[in-house]
């Protein structure tokens, strides 16, 4: 069966992308695309969508996530800056209507396996830090990569390090706090979208990075939550949690 895929967005770098993947691929078909000054709802019903991609921004994306869903196509979020109570509400609108959706801060496949074995050396390193660095446009800071990593670890970190006293000079010169992990974030020229963790031990550390060098690197995760979607009976939220 071909899955019927509209993308918001599609003007944008990242939706021209996944525009032009998505036609490649003979699984999809491209039955719709959309831009700011479209009627989202109405694009989604015209078209009879199935799974409706967004890559919009931080502003506007939970708007959209409401009407995909009140459209009745599954979500498949790409845009990054939906914050918790946000995420819940989506959950809960997508259960009573039965319909499957994946919210995905990063859709880089290699993002998602470091944020996926991240979890497991928490457990070894409870003490870490993550910088995130993108393009000077990005507007939501820090990153929903970051956010995403940063909660993950969190939630699985067997032990919480005591909180060492502090001298701060300069406000956020340690960066944001996310659930006791320093998150911090750097925008300017030349970068795309780039993230490193650093695990603090006794008398060693261990540092993981991944670099997108180019927009294409995120279309193999948007192909795969176009298919995986379908399958879902809920609201998702991390592509790490449909990958083995």
């Amino acid at each position: 069966m071909t899955i019927r895929v509209l993308v918001n967005g599609a003007l944008g770098r990242m939706g021209q992308e996944a525009v032009q993947s998505l036609r490649a691929d003979s699984r999809f078909e491209v039955v719709g695309t959309c831009g700011r000054s479209d009627d989202l709802f109405a694009a989604i019903k015209h078209s009879q969508a199935d799974v409706a991609v967004d890559f919009t921004n931080a502003g506007v994306v939970f708007d959209n996530s409401q009407k995909i869903l009140a459209a009745g196509a599954r979500p498949v979020i790409g845009t990054s800056g939906l914050m918790p109570p946000q995420i819940e509400q989506l959950k809960s609108m997508a259960q009573a209507k039965n319909l499957g959706g994946i919210i995905a801060p990063n859709c880089s496949l290699g993002a998602i396996l470091m944020i996926k074995y991240a979890t497991q050396w928490i457990k070894y390193f409870p003490e870490a830090e993550i910088i995130e660095l993108h393009h000077e446009g990005k507007l939501d800071a820090p990153s929903g990569t970051a956010l995403r990593t940063a909660q993950t670890m969190a939630a699985l970190r067997d032990k919480v390090p005591e909180p060492r006293p502090e001298h701060i000079l300069v406000k956020g010169a340690r960066g944001a706090n996310v659930e006791g992990i320093h998150v911090h974030s750097i925008r300017l020229p030349g970068l795309v979208a780039h993230q490193e963790i650093i695990f603090g031990g006794l008398d060693e550390t261990l540092t993981v990075r991944h670099d997108s060098l180019h927009r294409r690197c995120f279309m193999p995760g948007v192909l795969l939550a176009c298919e995986k979607v379908m399958g879902l009976t809920e609201l998702v939220y991390g592509l790490e949690n449909i990958i083995d």
